[in-house]
């Protein structure tokens, strides 16, 4: 940049300030969820003696797999899984928030990621400074996301046929799996409970520990975010290479070296944007037509796509899932007995008896037509 030209400052109301709000509302929120599902939870307990409560449908979206599944299952079939409907509807949601926004949800709303942010602050300010893994560590530790997020699509997609993912899908396990997580959690084992203080102080030294190197969530959602059509731009006439961007960044992307900001890691947090001390030198910018995007726009359509989508879960009637009470009380007794496919030849074992299922119901419906057929109950019209 040359030295004669003027500086317009960056006079730009930060947008921290909202977002903190909106992480916090719904941090909230999911508390407020997890009550209600604790409240469910102790009506089980009672074997339906004390005061009934409703499961709260919200809980689904803790449900990742199962919600990942349901909607397999509705882009070939179109049919909206029973059993964890708002699951569906929830993942669709930050599908589309990454799509458009990139990996806006782990910024924006994810409780785990305002955790991970909260820990973060502490530590920077306990060692006064951000550390950062050097790039021979920092790339094979951040490929572990993706090579679980690998496994997971290689069990499901490639090793599962469609009828043994319908079959887990109307599975008594799935319907309790929302129990069976609240179980790991409130009878937490001593070697998971290590695993997670492991991460709490991790992340002390190491911003964002679990969220950069282990979440497979977010892997999935940074390859969608590389598909998003608005990009973070910078405008490298202005820029004065101060560098404040690339300390303002939570991921450590080098976001004063580049034009365009290409990265699984970028969150939308516009954390850069705001730390930018010169006027129009980084903004968030369509592809088509080329817009700089106002900030409150952006916040208001990272949580407007949630709303929009998970309201029409609730609108079209597809929200609460189709479990009644008294079946919930039958799962509960049998709860411990529930298993399901935890390797590559459990998954093998579960398509032939998902086959073998199959075939038994076949046989018989074809048994009863022709029966019915015998008897002149039927038309072979």
């Amino acid at each position: 940049m040359s030295l004669n030209k003027k500086i317009i400052k960056n006079t730009e109301r930060p947008i921290q300030k909202y977002r903190l709000i909106i992480q916090t509302v719904f941090a909230l929120l999911c508390i407020w969820i997890g009550v209600e599902f604790y409240l469910f939870v102790q009506y089980l307990e009672s074997g339906g003696i004390a005061s009934f409560y409703e499961r709260p449908p919200g809980v689904d979206g803790f449900l990742p797999i199962s919600s990942m599944m349901s909607f397999y299952l509705f882009l070939t079939t179109g049919e909206i899984h029973p059993a964890h409907p708002a699951g569906m509807f929830i993942f669709f949601s930050i599908v589309m928030m990454s799509l458009v926004f990139g990996k806006s949800f782990c910024s924006w709303l994810c409780p785990v990621g305002f955790l991970s942010e909260l820990i973060g602050d502490f530590g920077e300010k306990i060692f006064k400074r951000k550390l950062v893994l050097p790039k021979f560590l920092d790339y094979p530790l951040r490929s572990l996301k993706y090579l679980m997020l690998g496994f997971l699509f290689y069990a499901v997609f490639f090793l599962m046929t469609d009828m043994a993912i319908r079959a887990f899908l109307d599975s008594p396990y799935n319907s309790v799996a929302d129990i069976k997580m609240y179980y790991f959690f409130a009878d937490i084992s001593r070697f998971s409970l290590i695993v997670i203080a492991a991460l709490f102080v991790l992340s002390i030294f190491i911003r964002n520990f679990w969220c950069r190197f282990l979440c497979p969530y977010g892997a999935l959602l940074g390859i969608f975010s590389i598909l998003s059509p608005n990009k973070i731009k910078r405008n490298q006439a202005n820029c004065i290479d101060c560098g404040l961007c690339y300390k303002a960044c939570p991921s450590a992307i080098k976001v004063d070296k580049v034009k365009t900001v290409i990265s699984d890691e970028c969150t939308s947090c516009l954390n850069c944007i705001d730390a930018c001390p010169v006027a129009d030198t980084l903004y968030m910018q369509t592809l088509v037509p080329k817009k700089k995007l106002n900030k409150k726009a952006i916040a208001v359509g990272v949580v407007g796509i949630f709303m929009a989508i998970t309201a029409a879960g609730m609108l079209s009637d597809n929200w609460q899932n189709n479990i009644s009470g008294e079946e919930y009380l039958h799962h509960y007794k049998l709860m411990n007995s529930y298993g399901h496919p935890t390797g590559t030849q459990s998954v093998k074992k579960f398509n032939e008896q998902s086959i073998q299922k199959n075939n038994r119901t076949e046989n018989q419906k074809d048994g009863f037509y022709n029966r019915a057929e015998t008897k002149g109950e039927v038309n072979k019209d």
